[in-house]
């Protein structure tokens, strides 16, 4: 190193620069005397102690119930040359073979099933009917963390709210069965509603694979003796397959309640009949290689042979089931050029429908004036994201879902829903949202996007709806945006994202994405 270099440091640096110079020049000395007796090898050549580095292969441990697979053989020793036409074309069959298989799993079935067909598991019911003589006359989600608590109930002046929050509060889980041992179906839940009946509560829910499940909860958990050997048996269910994909939606109409209709991706919508536990498909596209896929099903109050029906292309769709399916007894619109998600039909006013959709729209629409080429909406309102669901109730209200992480309430009884003419339209000026409620509905991936249900029959001139909260809740509003009661309870380890009111009856359900189902009456 030059004295220039050196100039400006102290003794110390010079001295261990001077160090470091002597070091690097010993090292390449001793190197060249290696090479040049030959102790250094090739670079490609392994070393001796090679082997013995490498960590030891732990022995495979061989599972009895695995099955015993033929050895495989090379192409050569089955005289298949390499890369020939016939390897080429072998490995194509076998390819559309796996995917032929693979679509004939996700086809729908239309015929007929009987319960033998359907049952998966559970209760199998032999000769007996599945229902009884009694039913047939922001952002970050924190973990059981309450945002309504027992202060909260009290926080209000209205004596009528007070009541029916202290009400609604006090509603308890189902305590027969911990929810976890309630295992409704074997995939995440899609959609439930409950059997219109007062007398028991009978649950429906739907997953993901196309399973249905069934729950009684007016069963009573058996006593189990002292004896470490009794078994302490789970909840009597039963789980059928009636859809080959997710089941979507379902409702029981009140007026028929022997038959619950499901709807399902699978491009078809069934009628299980809950006295013969047969299913049969009621509305399906004329051909099985189309893929209409149903996201949502509804019936009016005043006619239960009509089904009404929106598919994840944007279409809606109306059918009389006292009619032969045919492309001339089927009527569907193009509402949306994305998914539509949810939609309800307006109990008190059955001609006006509202649908929620993937392009941010809630639409409110006439059947009355409802044309086929260019459907025009009633009224219409842009969220900044995409609308989950549009729930209608009896007070010509409606409820939405949306990824803004709010809660929409649109009052249309009050703006004389019950007196307009056909052609009545309201401009997007005048149709706003009269309450916005800040609510979690960041679901993500795994989680069953949050809808809000309401109580289409209250007891109260109160309206109510409740809808699943991401920290382990389901949350209990009103019709003006006050909440009324969050619900919880021991052993709920999952979010109960599918909630549902029973029509009438204070009872609240819940489902979740391990298929279990929790229970408040």
């Amino acid at each position: 190193m030059g004295k220039e270099s050196t100039a400006g440091l102290s003794d110390f640096e010079k001295q261990r620069l001077a160090n470091i110079a002597e070091r690097d020049a010993l090292l390449k000395q001793l190197n060249l005397k290696a090479q040049s007796n030959g102790i250094f090898g090739s670079p490609k050549t392994p070393r001796n102690n090679a082997s013995k580095s490498r960590k030891p292969t732990p022995k495979r441990i061989k599972e009895e119930d695995s099955p015993i697979l033929p050895r495989r053989q090379s192409s050569r020793l089955k005289g298949i040359a390499a890369e020939s036409e016939v390897l080429k074309r072998k490995a194509e069959d076998d390819y559309e073979a796996a995917k032929e298989v693979d679509r004939a799993k996700r086809m729908r079935r239309t015929d007929e099933f009987s319960q033998s067909d359907m049952f998966i598991a559970g209760q199998k019911l032999s000769g007996d009917s599945l229902v009884g003589v009694d039913i047939i006359t922001k952002g970050v989600a924190e973990p059981y963390v309450r945002t309504f608590d027992d202060d909260d109930v009290k926080k209000t002046t209205d004596k009528d709210l007070k009541v029916l929050r202290e009400e609604m509060s006090g509603l308890q889980l189902w305590e027969s069965w911990d929810p976890q041992r309630i295992k409704i179906t074997p995939e995440r839940i899609y959609s439930m509603t409950f059997h219109p009946s007062e007398s028991k509560p009978l649950i429906f829910a739907g997953d993901k694979m196309g399973h249905l499940g069934i729950l009684d909860a007016s069963q009573e958990k058996p006593d189990v003796g002292d004896d470490e050997e009794d078994d302490d048996p789970d909840p009597v269910l039963t789980t059928l397959k009636p859809h080959t994909r997710t089941i979507s939606s379902m409702m029981v109409h009140p007026s028929k309640p022997t038959h619950l209709y499901t709807a399902s991706y699978d491009s078809s919508i069934r009628e299980l009949d809950l006295e013969k536990t047969t299913s049969v498909e009621k509305y399906g596209p004329d051909s099985k290689n189309i893929d209409e896929a149903v996201s949502s099903i509804d019936m009016a109050g005043d006619d239960p042979n009509t089904l009404y029906w929106t598919t994840l292309n944007g279409g809606f769709g109306r059918y009389d089931t006292r009619t032969p399916l045919s492309e001339k007894t089927v009527s569907t619109w193009q509402l949306s050029e994305k998914k539509i998600g949810g939609f309800t039909i307006c109990p008190s006013q059955s001609h006006y429908f509202s649908t929620a959709s993937l392009d941010r729209f809630l639409r409110v629409w006439d059947l009355r004036n409802l044309s086929f080429d260019e459907p025009a909406p009633v009224a219409e309102h842009e969220s900044r994201l995409s609308v989950s669901h549009a729930a209608f109730n009896a007070a010509g209200q409606i409820a939405t879902s949306s990824y803004d992480d709010t809660l929409k309430l649109y009052d249309l009884g009050a703006k004389g829903l019950s007196s307009w003419e056909k052609g009545h339209g309201i401009s997007d000026r005048d149709f706003r949202p009269d309450t916005v409620v800040r609510h979690n509905c960041q679901t993500g991936r795994w989680v069953t996007i949050l809808r809000p249900q309401w109580q289409l029959n209250p007891q109260s001139r109160i309206q109510r709806f409740c809808i699943g909260n991401m920290n382990r809740f389901v949350d209990v509003y009103s019709g003006s945006g006050d909440q009324l009661a969050q619900l919880g309870g021991d052993g709920i380890t999952a979010v109960p994202a599918v909630a549902v009111f029973h029509r009438s009856k204070n009872w609240v359900a819940g489902g979740t994405a391990s298929g279990k189902v929790c229970l408040w009456m």
